[in-house]
């Protein structure tokens, strides 16, 4: 069974400046000292030395907090922002608003801008469903343009006999996977995309037998009933759907063309190579598959060709967007439409990811989408971090020993945590330097919709258990809701 190795998360072992404290602490350490001690000095002359001494620990207080607070690896400042921006800075119910550019020419502009002001009298800044949507332009030949510069395209990929290959095929499999990955550069950004979604619609799967006149009709009738019926249970109207989608930073789209399609071409003769069907996908499949995303449960068909855009006045995002828009007031839901959603993302504790944990969560019979942002690290500054590592894992050997020392005890007796970040750098760097390896920087989210908060909350728990399962744990993007969908 083919597997992945994970290193410990080396981003734990923190560079010390002085005093065995980091420079964030040794900063806010200093100003809390800088701050609460005047303040001591010069309130006990008037509230008492108990009263001054609370006084300063309350001043102090914050300054602490931020040199040693942390939630899932962020500080402090960035919780509470994450918090501010949910609740305070951007509104959570987003309704369906189009922005037609006709609206000038028929006095809609007018009436639109007169609502809006009374709609933010004592509110928060309006914001529409379509302006949520975090993409700039859509071409008609697949490429969409992002905030920032940045341009991408995708392709859909087929599945190919992995699962029931032998070992020795599944192993050939995964290393022509990875040498897929190790194409992608520090400047080339990559993510994996898992689709399932509900259908509504017939399978594409066809099962006649026609009746011969004779008297095994009775027999052929029974078999293709059996079929029909191991066709219906086989994928519970779920169909799954695989994307890549990769992008390029450029001025302009003239630019950012002809460098996708070089890319473009080269992952698809990766993938073939591999024995993968795939194809490119087109500006209107694009908006096809965003539709399908924020649609749950296909019961609204998608509408749209080109010429709709200059016959309405409307977007892109107009013909996409759910008529019942988002609603991201929840810390750790949201709703799409008519559908509760949940962002979460995996914590990868596990020494071995095997290949089945991503296999089980895409086999649930549930509507979800699995994302693996992929961004390789340069090799230069890859090499340079990990030899950084070891020498803040070495000098924490050294400030161990001179404890072990003073105490009288075995010097060579270590805390066992640091012992295994030591292995696992020194591992990291023999694969970057002699073995030809990428350090890649991996977010794995996992987006649950359901038709009804629990359901939702069950979803959520089944795929919980799947992570627990490879040492893996599930945890909600709390105050992020918005950014993980």
């Amino acid at each position: 069974m083919p597997y992945v190795n994970v290193p410990n998360d080396l981003s734990k072992i923190k560079t010390k400046i002085a005093f065995n404290l980091t420079k964030r602490q040794l900063v806010c350490f200093g100003g809390a000292a800088l701050v609460g001690v005047p303040s001591y000095l010069l309130a006990r002359g008037a509230l008492g030395n108990t009263a001054a001494l609370f006084l300063m620990l309350g001043i102090m207080l914050p300054a602490f907090l931020l040199a040693m607070y942390e939630k899932d690896g962020l500080p402090l400042e960035k919780v509470v922002k994450n918090i501010i921006r949910a609740k305070y800075l951007r509104p959570g119910v987003r309704p369906y608003k189009t922005g037609n550019i006709y609206a000038p020419f028929t006095g809609q502009a007018g009436k639109e801008a007169v609502k809006d002001r009374k709609s933010r009298r004592g509110n928060r800044a309006a914001l529409s469903a379509q302006q949520s949507i975090p993409y700039v332009a859509m071409h008609p030949d697949g490429v969409c343009q992002l905030p920032g510069g940045l341009y991408t395209k995708t392709v859909e990929y087929e599945d190919i006999n992995y699962s029931v290959a032998s070992t020795e095929d599944q192993s050939a499999i995964f290393s022509g996977w990875s040498a897929f990955l190790n194409y992608f550069d520090s400047a080339l950004p990559v993510q994996l995309s898992f689709i399932n979604r509900r259908s509504h619609s017939t399978s594409r799967y066809e099962v006649n037998i026609p009746a011969q006149q004779d008297d095994f009709d009775s027999i052929r009738g029974e078999f293709v009933g059996m079929l029909k019926r191991q066709i219906a249970r086989s994928n519970n109207g779920i169909e799954r759907s695989k994307y890549i989608t990769f992008g390029v930073p450029a001025g302009g789209i003239a630019e950012a063309r002809p460098r996708l399609e070089r890319v473009e071409a080269d992952v698809m003769g990766n993938l073939h190579r591999l024995g993968v069907p795939s194809s490119s996908l087109d500006g209107r499949e694009r908006l096809a598959l965003l539709h399908g995303q924020m649609h749950p449960g296909r019961r609204e068909p998608f509408r749209f060709s080109w010429a709709d855009i200059s016959k309405t006045g409307m977007g892109t995002k107009d013909f996409i967007t759910p008529n019942g828009g988002f609603d991201f007031r929840g810390s750790r839901f949201f709703r799409v439409g008519g559908f509760w959603g949940a962002a979460s993302y995996l914590q990868i504790l596990a020494s071995e990811l095997s290949d089945r944990l991503l296999r089980e969560i895409l086999e649930l019979d549930a509507e979800l989408t699995v994302t693996m942002h992929i961004q390789t690290v340069d090799q230069l500054k890859a090499i340079k971090t990990i030899k950084g590592k070891i020498s803040d894992i070495d000098k924490m050997k050294v400030e161990e020993q001179k404890k072990a020392v003073r105490a009288g005890y075995d010097m060579d007796i270590l805390p066992p945590d640091l012992i295994t970040f030591s292995k696992d750098a020194a591992e990291l760097l023999g694969d970057l330097q002699s073995r030809n390896e990428r350090m890649f920087l991996l977010t794995f989210t996992v987006i649950n919709l359901a038709p009804t908060r629990q359901r939702l909350e069950n979803d959520v728990f089944t795929v919980s258990g799947i992570a627990q399962k490879y040492n893996c744990a599930l945890k909600r993007l709390d105050w992020q809701q918005e950014q993980g969908f």
